[in-house]
């Protein structure tokens, strides 16, 4: 998946962890492991704690993927780069690999993200953004081109099961 904070990803995952995927979320792994953000370990030190995460996670979707389970990653791939890499990842373990993205306007994201922040320490997937974070980040986000072929998400997780049908057997991979 790609897409900005509030775009709807973790509620997008967790719609096909019910439909028997794997659901695996690295800011659940950076929260479990070293707290809050902002809270118990400083803001700008996210990525540092994030990297090891990513690499074990790498691990885990391969080897999921070999067995032949059906695994959402639900992350940001904010950057051609990142998606790319973890495409090829999915890809190298004979996965079907469907690229999804999740749109979403300033002011929808930041309205979502601002009912959110009001659960921000209690809910790893709340971590608290103002707007001026939202626009930080937006200003880095890599909008999907038509060369990299995203699945645009309507907010049915019924389009996005049905796309990864049409593309042969049962699905293995979403991002």
């Amino acid at each position: 998946m790609a897409g900005l904070p509030g775009s709807g990803k973790t509620t997008l995952a967790r719609a096909l962890e019910q439909q028997g995927f794997i659901r695996m979320c690295p800011d659940e792994q950076v929260w479990q492991e070293h707290g809050h953000y902002g809270r118990d370990f400083p803001r700008g030190q996210y990525r540092i704690r994030e990297r090891p995460i990513l690499d074990r996670i790498t691990t885990e979707l391969h080897d999921a993927l070999i067995a032949g389970q059906d695994v959402v990653v639900d992350h940001g791939f904010w950057t051609v780069e990142e998606r790319e890499r973890w495409r090829a990842a999915g890809e190298l373990a004979g996965a079907q690999v469907l690229f999804v993205y999740l749109p979403g306007d300033h002011d929808t994201l930041w309205k979502r993200i601002d009912e959110r922040n009001r659960a921000t320490y209690n809910d790893p997937n709340s971590m608290y953004f103002s707007k001026d974070d939202l626009r930080r980040h937006g200003n880095s986000f890599v909008v999907p081109g038509p060369g990299e072929s995203p699945l645009v998400y309507d907010g049915h997780p019924a389009t996005v099961l049905s796309a990864l049908a049409a593309d042969g057997d049962t699905p293995q991979s979403t991002r």
